[in-house]
């Protein structure tokens, strides 16, 4: 067999040239889907995790927590 490719005429190489350009592009496109999708998650997740944070730090606001009582000194006897 031989290793040498055939020549391909000029219609040709324009032919499988513009496979290839349309090829890129439509990968493009599906990139720019992929990524566009993945923002839209990222944003929901931080509007949620948002929510959450803010609806605990009312919690904290509207109960705060018991002062813990402080720790008195044990004297040191000689």
């Amino acid at each position: 067999m031989d290793t040498e490719q055939e020549q391909k005429t000029p219609a040709e190489l324009k032919e499988i040239r513009l496979a290839r350009k349309a090829a890129q592009e439509a990968e493009g496109v599906k990139a720019m889907a992929d990524i566009a999708a993945a923002d839209v998650a990222i944003r929901k997740r931080t509007e949620e995790l948002r929510a959450l944070r803010l609806a605990r730090e009312a919690e904290e606001l509207a109960n705060p927590p018991e002062p813990k009582p402080k720790a008195t000194r044990k004297k040191k006897t000689s």
